[in-house]
C-alpha cells in the first residue's frame, strides 16, 4: 500500500461571523488555504458559511453559546482538519485564551502571542507598561489590582482629575461599559451602569477613570511586526466621528496629521508594540488635541474594522500579511519603503435607527445591491432573504471609497451612499450622506464632538411637520401601492398599461409612515397611462412609465425617477434616492396613528434581557423618564415614557428573557387631545 506522507493542505478557520469572515476567507483563497466556516444556530444559512470550504455548526443562538465558546471553536477546528484559526475582530478576537488554546492543539493562532494579548487586554495594566515605555497618556486614576468596590476613592480621585472624565471598563472596548460623566452628581450612576454592562460584557466591573478631551480627534496608527524583530507602522485613521463611543467614520489619512507628526505617533506606536512584545497586525489609539500633543488610549490586539482604509492608501493586504506572519515570514517591506498614496474613506453600515438614539433594528432583509463604481469597495455579508438577529452587534458592512485627493474620495462615497439599494430594518444609511456631506466634514473638521455640536444631523423637532417633499413621497407610494393592486401580473410582467372601470371616481388611500398619517386621492387621467395624486392639498402628476418586478420608473410632474420596492400585504417598502421608507395602507383602519403611539404600553424594542426596572407601581412619571433598561446586542438601552402619567402594570421582572415587542410596564397616560389628520 502506498502511503501519502506529504504535508496537510493548509486549512483555515474563521472564529467569526459576518462581513469579517468573509472579507479573511476571500484572502485565505487567493493564498492557497481551504476555508472553514462556523455558525451558531441563528446563522445556519447566513452568507458567510455559503463562502467557505466547508461550514460547521457550533449550536447556540447567544454569543456566549456560540462564537464565545473556546471549546466549541477548538472541537470545530479540528474536526474541520484546520491548520489555523483567525479569530476576526470583536468574540474571542482579543482573547488569550482562545490563543493558547490553539497553541496547545496544534494550531496557528492568527494574531499575536497570549502574552501580548494579556498585557495590553487591561487599561490599568497597558497604561502603567505605556508609561515606562515613554508613550505619553492621558491623566486617570485606577484602582490597585485586587482592590474591592472602591467608590468613595473612585468619587475622590474624580475630584481631583476634575470634570469632564471618562468612566471606562478597563478590560474592554467597543464603547461598550464607557461613560461620559460631566460633574460629580452624576458619577455614581455612571459608575454603576458602566459596571453593570462591563460586567455583563467581559465577565469583569474592573473600572477606571479618565480625563475627557471632549473636543479631540481619535487617530490610530497601525503597526506590523514579525518574529525576526520588524516592527513598523502602516500611517494613521482618523476615527473621530462615533456614537455611542463606537467608530461610524474612518479615513486616512487624517486631515489633521502633517507629516511631522505621522512620523512621531508612528514612532510612538512602535515603541507601544515593541514594549509588549508584540507580532502580528494591531493599532495602538490615541487622542489628539488642538495643540497636535497625542496620548494614548489603548492598543487593539486584532485586525481592526476598519483596515479597509489602510489597504486602500497603502495598496496591501493586511490579512494576507496575517498569514504571512503566521507562518514566519518576515515583513515583506521596511518602514522606508511604506507609501501613502491618495485617500480613503469607510462608512459604517448599521441596522439601526438613528432618529432614535441609534437604536439596534433587526428583521428580514427584502432586497440588496451593492453599488459598484470605480474606486469602491464593499466589504459586507448581506444578502436578499437574509435577516439581521437580534443577537449579535448590527453592523451589516462597511463602504469604503478610494480618491486622488480626500474630496474625490468625499465624492465617491457620497455618491455610493445614495447609490445603494436595500430594503429591510431601519439603517444609517441617509444619516452617514448627511455626515460626509456636512460642511465641517467636508473641511476636515471633524472631532469627536462632531455629532453632539452638529445640530443639522440631530432628529426634527417637530416629527409631526409634514414638508411637500413628504407629500411626493405619499403620492408615489400611492401609485404603486394602487398600480400592483389593479394587477399584480402587470408589475411582474413591466405592462404599464391602466385598466380602471370609472376614471372619474377617484381612489382614497390612507397610509401611515413612521406613526403618521397621509390622505391621498388618485384620479386616472382620461386616455393617459398616468394618475394625478393630491396629497395635503398638493397636486402630483405621476406616470408610470415602465413596472417590472420590485422596480419602477415613474415621471413625477415630468421628472423620471427610479424606484425599487416590495410590497408585502398592506406593507410598502419603497427605496428611493438610497433613502428608505415604509409605508402601510391604513384606508380601512381609521383610528389616528397618534393615539396607537401614546398608548403608555413599554415594549421591548427587540429582544434581550430586562437588566433594570426603574420605577414601582402608582409611581408618577414624566414623557421622558426611563422606565426599563434592557441589554441587547451588547448593549444596555433604556426605554422611556413616552406620555406623562402613572405606572399601572409590571409585567416583568430584571433577569428575565424578553422578546421584541413584548410589554414591560403600562403606563396610564395623561388624556390628550387627538391630533387630525393630514
Amino acid at each position: 500500500m502506498k502511503h501519502n506522507n506529504s504535508p496537510r493542505r493548509p486549512t483555515l478557520l474563521v472564529a467569526n461571523r459576518g462581513e469579517i469572515a468573509m472579507r479573511i476567507m476571500r484572502t485565505a483563497r487567493a493564498e492557497g488555504y481551504r476555508t472553514i466556516a462556523i455558525y451558531s444556530d441563528p446563522d445556519r444559512n447566513a452568507p458567510h458559511t455559503r463562502a467557505a470550504d466547508v461550514a460547521i455548526g457550533i449550536g447556540g443562538r447567544a454569543p456566549q453559546e456560540s462564537y464565545l465558546d473556546i471549546e466549541r471553536v477548538i472541537a470545530a477546528a479540528i474536526r474541520g482538519g484546520a491548520t489555523a484559526v483567525h479569530p476576526g475582530y470583536g468574540f474571542l478576537s482579543e482573547n488569550a485564551g482562545l490563543a493558547r488554546a490553539c497553541i496547545r492543539s496544534g494550531l496557528e493562532f492568527i494574531g499575536p502571542p497570549p502574552e501580548a494579548i494579556e498585557a495590553m487586554a487591561n487599561k490599568r495594566r497597558a497604561k502603567a507598561l505605556m508609561e515606562q515605555a515613554g508613550v505619553p497618556c492621558i491623566p486617570g486614576f485606577a484602582l490597585p489590582e485586587q482592590h474591592s468596590n472602591g467608590e468613595s476613592e473612585m468619587l475622590h480621585a474624580a475630584a481631583a482629575i476634575g470634570f469632564p472624565l471618562m468612566v471606562k471598563a478597563a478590560d474592554g472596548g467597543g464603547g461598550r461599559g464607557m461613560r461620559l460623566v460631566e460633574n460629580a452628581e452624576e458619577l455614581p450612576a455612571r459608575l454603576r451602569s458602566a459596571r453593570s454592562e462591563s460586567k455583563s460584557a467581559f465577565g469583569s466591573d474592573e473600572i477606571i477613570l479618565e480625563k475627557a478631551l471632549v473636543d479631540a480627534r481619535h487617530v490610530e496608527v497601525q503597526v506590523f511586526a514579525d518574529c525576526h524583530g520588524n516592527i513598523i507602522h502602516l500611517g494613521e485613521r482618523d476615527c473621530s466621528i462615533q456614537r455611542r463611543h463606537q467608530k461610524i467614520v474612518e479615513e486616512s489619512p487624517s486631515p489633521a496629521v502633517g507629516a511631522d507628526l505621522r512620523r512621531r505617533m508612528g514612532e510612538a506606536a512602535v515603541a507601544a508594540a515593541r514594549a509588549c512584545n508584540y507580532i502580528g497586525a494591531g493599532t495602538v489609539e490615541f487622542l489628539l488635541d488642538r495643540n497636535g500633543d497625542f496620548y494614548f488610549l489603548e492598543m487593539n490586539t486584532r485586525l481592526q474594522v476598519e483596515h479597509p482604509v489602510t489597504e486602500m492608501v497603502t495598496g496591501l493586504d493586511l490579512v494576507a500579511w496575517q498569514l504571512a506572519v503566521a507562518r514566519g515570514e518576515p515583513l515583506p517591506i521596511s518602514q522606508q519603503e511604506v507609501k501613502l498614496a491618495g485617500h480613503a474613506i469607510e462608512v459604517r453600515l448599521y441596522a439601526e435607527d438613528p432618529d432614535n438614539h441609534f437604536l439596534p433594528q433587526s428583521g428580514e432583509i427584502l432586497h440588496w445591491q451593492e453599488p459598484a463604481a470605480p474606486g469602491i469597495r464593499c466589504d459586507h455579508a448581506i444578502a436578499t432573504g437574509g435577516a439581521v438577529t437580534p443577537f449579535y452587534d448590527p453592523m451589516l458592512g462597511k463602504l469604503i471609497a478610494h480618491g486622488r485627493d480626500r474630496e474625490q474620495a468625499r465624492m465617491r462615497l457620497l455618491n455610493a451612499l445614495s447609490r445603494i439599494e436595500f430594503i429591510g430594518p431601519r439603517n444609517n444609511f441617509a444619516f452617514l450622506q448627511r455626515v460626509i456631506d456636512s460642511p465641517v466634514f467636508a473641511a476636515g473638521g471633524a472631532t469627536t464632538a462632531f455629532l453632539a455640536e452638529q445640530e443639522e444631523l440631530k432628529p426634527t423637532g417637530n416629527p409631526d411637520h409634514i414638508d411637500s417633499a413628504q407629500h411626493r413621497e405619499a403620492a408615489i407610494a400611492a401609485t404603486v401601492m394602487y398600480r400592483c393592486a389593479l394587477d399584480p401580473a402587470d408589475c411582474r410582467s413591466g405592462r404599464a398599461n391602466w385598466r380602471n372601470g370609472d376614471n372619474s371616481v377617484p381612489v382614497y388611500f390612507c397610509l401611515q409612515r413612521d406613526g403618521r398619517l397621509f390622505e391621498c386621492r388618485l384620479r386616472v387621467h382620461q386616455g393617459r397611462s398616468g394618475i394625478r395624486v393630491e396629497s395635503g392639498g398638493e397636486n402630483f402628476d405621476i406616470e408610470v412609465v415602465h413596472m417590472a418586478g420590485d422596480r419602477a420608473r415613474l415621471a413625477v410632474d415630468g421628472i423620471e425617477c427610479l424606484t425599487t420596492f416590495s410590497l408585502r400585504g398592506a406593507r410598502l417598502h419603497l427605496l428611493m434616492d438610497g433613502q428608505q421608507a415604509q409605508w402601510e395602507d391604513h384606508s380601512h383602519f381609521p383610528a389616528s396613528a397618534a393615539q396607537a403611539r401614546s398608548d403608555g404600553l413599554i415594549r421591548a424594542p427587540m429582544d434581550g434581557t430586562l437588566v433594570e426596572l426603574c420605577v414601582t407601581a402608582d409611581q408618577a412619571v414624566q414623557c421622558g423618564d426611563t422606565v426599563a433598561v434592557i441589554e441587547a446586542m451588547k448593549m444596555e438601552h433604556p426605554l422611556k415614557a413616552d406620555c406623562d402619567g402613572t405606572v399601572g402594570e409590571l409585567a416583568a421582572r430584571p433577569g428575565d428573557q424578553v422578546r421584541g415587542g413584548q410589554v414591560l410596564a403600562r403606563i396610564e397616560p395623561v388624556p390628550q387631545p387627538t391630533p387630525s389628520i393630514t
